[in-house]
């Protein structure tokens, strides 16, 4: 099936790499027009890369003038906003909770879960102006399911991600705006291959499939779910994650 997506206007974030790149990549293919959003920079060579139906905006997502600097540049340069995957995500350092420094919380807080209520609070509006509904897709992680020792701000911000996700679905299915959360487990983003050896060893010998997965796995969820496929589909978490929460 090809041009699931024609016509969408979707604003990606954390599109400079990894999981959100992969999405990217997959909802133009698919014939949607993708502002493609980081902080680094390398949503620039995405965009290149993708060519006239994808636009890089740099953006830093836990602060409200970027996001809405952001949705508008769907608006701006697309005339509507359709689907939007808060994606980006930051992991923070590895501390017990009683070593964990204050600063360091609140920047993981900010990022991946302020981030997603800035995503979600200043999108909708715009969803239900130009589009009449909307699809959002936001990135949780199976940390909001399981202890992760060591990674007390990061497991804490994806849980609020998850609850946030089903509060804001039952609160806006009425006016057709579908949220729905993904729950990666090991995946071979940056991120995960910058954590020490032993610890992604531990992670994937403890998936029953017995491999890391890949973003293109996550993307594929993205856009089912940001599709008009998954029209009948909201306030769900879903765990990509090779059967490691099973047990």
């Amino acid at each position: 099936m090809s041009g699931r997506l024609q016509g969408k206007v979707a604003v990606i974030t954390g599109a400079g790499s990894g999981m959100g790149l992969a999405m990217a990549k997959r909802f133009c293919a698919e014939g949607a027009k993708v502002v493609a959003v980081d902080i680094t920079g390398a949503q620039d060579d995405v965009a290149a890369a993708i060519g006239t139906s994808c636009v890089g905006i740099k953006a830093d997502v836990s602060r409200s003038v970027d996001v809405i600097m952001m949705l508008s540049a769907a608006i701006d340069h697309f005339g509507r906003l359709d689907i939007l995957c808060n994606n980006a995500g930051i992991q923070g350092p590895l501390a017990l909770t009683a070593d964990y420094e204050e600063d360091d919380w609140d920047r993981v807080m900010a990022v991946n879960l302020k981030g997603v209520f800035l995503g979600m609070k200043h999108a909708i509006p715009l969803m239900l102006k130009t589009a009449g509904k909307g699809a959002i897709v936001n990135t949780s992680s199976m940390a909001a399911l399981v202890a992760f020792p060591q990674l007390p701000a990061y497991s804490a911000s994806k849980g609020g991600v998850s609850v946030l996700t089903r509060q804001t679905a039952a609160e806006y299915a009425s006016q057709n705006i579908r949220v729905n959360g993904i729950l990666p487990g090991a995946i071979d983003t940056g991120m995960t291959r910058g954590m020490p050896a032993d610890y992604l060893k531990a992670a994937i010998d403890a998936t029953l499939m017995g491999r890391i997965g890949t973003p293109d796995e996550i993307a594929n969820l993205a856009l089912f779910l940001a599709s008009d496929e998954a029209s009948f589909i909201t306030g769900t978490l879903t765990a990509v994650d090779g059967g490691y929460t099973l047990l």
